[in-house]
């Protein structure tokens, strides 16, 4: 596994879970502190993915407008919970690998919350989204998935359904409850469910109809500016 992989990982399961237990305990606006820190937190396996190269400017800006297009796809659609942000995620995961994908979904979480507003939530907008862009870089990775409409449609679906909304519901959990138990967690997550439902139908609707043009898109980028390299 490559170094970038093992960072990411570490990344996910150890200090961004710490640095969002630190910032339940710190008093105030504190989720700018905790959102700033998630960011330097990624920062390192995704420049550890040049594998001692420095990164070229065109390949930060095509990083920056892929932010971009996932921002405007949760901004702009006006349907309540069905946005399009969480398929650019994923497919950027797909096409650059976990740690572009883990990058690109804690910046839209963060970016977007200007427009939507900002909160104690926000850190763990930026977990979860980034944990979608993971996850799809980790599970296309060498022909692990098929990257054809079907199964990317499904994928973008369950995981979206499974690991994403579960993922957004923790905030919850952790932030208004006032005592965890397993009848008050349940009761998040299945008061969250219907809401992670249409999310997924969304995510797996624009994988299936438009998924493999942007992807191909985004291969051709990838092959002429060597983005993260290729596995």
């Amino acid at each position: 596994m490559k170094k970038s992989h093992i960072a990411t990982l570490l990344v996910f399961f150890l200090l961004i879970p710490a640095t969002l237990f630190l910032g339940t305990k710190l008093p105030g606006r504190s989720f700018y502190i905790t959102g700033t820190l998630i960011i330097l937190e990624l920062m390192l396996p995704f420049f550890m993915a040049f594998e001692g190269r420095k990164p070229q400017a065109r390949e930060l800006v095509i990083l920056s407008v892929l932010c971009a297009i996932s921002i405007v796809g949760r901004v702009a659609i006006p349907i309540p919970h069905f946005k399009a942000a969480f398929a650019f995620i994923l497919l950027t995961g797909i096409a650059f690998g976990p740690e572009a994908g883990f990058m690109v979904g804690a910046i839209t979480a963060l970016v977007s919350n200007f427009f939507y507003g900002q909160g104690a939530y926000t850190p763990w907008q930026m977990f979860a989204y980034g944990a979608g862009g993971m996850l799809a870089g980790f599970a296309f990775a060498k022909g692990r998935l098929p990257r054809k409409p079907l199964p990317m449609a499904v994928f973008g679906l369950l995981a979206t359904l499974f690991w994403v909304g579960p993922l957004l519901d923790c905030s919850t959990i952790f932030l208004m409850l006032t005592r965890i138990t397993l009848k008050s967690v349940l009761t998040v997550f299945f008061s969250g469910f219907y809401i992670n439902l249409i999310q997924a139908l969304c995510t797996g609707v624009i994988l299936l109809t438009a998924g493999s043009s942007l992807l191909a898109i985004l291969d051709r980028v990838n092959q002429k500016y060597g983005l993260l390299g290729k596995e």
